[in-house]
């Protein structure tokens, strides 16, 4: 398959690159150049925010397939797709399940109520905003197959917002860690190298449609995923747990102060109850945990700690104060 990747140096984008690359595809990437790209690659460089950069950088070329993971200004994917309609077989756009109304409902599938978009915006919308802007721009632009993949938590390699990597940091340094109960609390999420390998399965047989792209809820639990980053780092870490109770007793919230996991109930619960069986149905599947929070660590030790979250995340992870007040519970 010769597939276009827009972006391909970073998370999901570098995810597909390495999986297409491995799959024997023919993999042409456009970014601004910041970070190097994947050897094996037709590397082009563009600012996708500047008037004809990619209509430059594309030439007269044509792909079989085309996926593109932009999450801001939805007019510049609006360009992307009205550039590449009649000379890719099939477009992937990575959405999030950020673009449900918030709050999600629980156990909420692909017709959950969406927020608003606009396809033509070139404004900063909040994230889920620009999501749902860049799914509208695709559909209506593209002429031929489009696949919405809209992930839920992703963790792995490559992952720049820093949730795995902060625990991992965290449970490294050892000691007491406040652990956040229940300790079977189960985890919904996607390895972002099985989402890529997905997609590319998707885009190769021409799927179309929106998909929640996450695992089934329940895939790990919390208590799996912090045993797991003692075991690889080695640590003398000791998890001390706190019940959901107790974590509000000391104004400490879930997903930010307390990545990855969220409360059982309330609104931030649905995060991890989303319904995945069309993309189940559709051949999505996802490693076990072990595996991930391994291969996360392996990819930090071999490349460095990721730059701090982007300012949509907002602060992540326990200050030193949370932290010993969560512990004095």
């Amino acid at each position: 398959m010769r597939l276009l990747v827009l972006g391909g140096t970073h998370h999901v984008g570098r995810a597909v690159v390495e999986a297409a690359l491995e799959r024997g595809d023919e993999v042409t990437t456009i970014n601004r150049g910041t970070l190097r790209p994947a050897r094996g690659v037709d590397a082009r460089l563009a600012d996708r925010r500047e008037p004809d950069a990619l209509a430059e950088a594309l030439g007269n070329d044509v792909w079989d397939a085309v996926l593109d993971t932009w999450s801001h200004e939805p007019v510049v994917v609006s360009e992307a797709a009205q550039l590449l309609s009649g000379r890719a077989g099939h477009f992937t756009y990575i959405s999030s399940r950020s673009v449900y109304a918030w709050p999600i409902p629980a156990g909420a599938d692909e017709s959950a109520p969406l927020v608003l978009g606009d396809p033509e915006s070139a404004e900063g919308e909040s994230y889920a905003e620009a999501k749902r802007g860049a799914e509208m721009a695709v559909k209506r632009e593209f002429g031929g197959p489009v696949l919405l993949a809209r992930a839920g938590l992703i963790l792995g390699p490559y992952e720049i917002v820093g949730r795995l990597p902060w625990w991992l940091r965290r449970i490294a340094a050892g000691g007491p860690v406040p652990a956040p109960g229940p300790p079977e609390r189960p985890l919904q999420y996607i390895d972002g190298r099985d989402l890529a390998q997905w997609a590319l399965q998707c885009a190769q047989r021409r799927r179309t449609g929106a998909f929640n792209a996450v695992s089934v809820p329940g895939h790990a639990t919390i208590e799996k995923v912090l045993r797991g980053c003692i075991q690889v780092t080695g640590s003398d870490a000791e998890l001390i747990w706190r019940t959901p109770e107790q974590i509000e007793d000391v104004g400490i919230s879930g997903w930010t102060d307390l990545p990855i996991w969220t409360p059982p109930t309330g609104e931030l619960a649905a995060l991890h109850d989303a319904n995945v069986d069309a993309a189940k149905a559709a051949g999505l599947s996802c490693r076990p945990i072990a595996e991930t929070v391994r291969d996360t660590w392996d990819w930090l030790q071999a490349e460095g700690w990721p730059e701090p979250p982007s300012a949509r995340a907002g602060q992540l992870g326990l200050s030193a104060e949370q932290e010993a007040a969560l512990l004095a519970q």
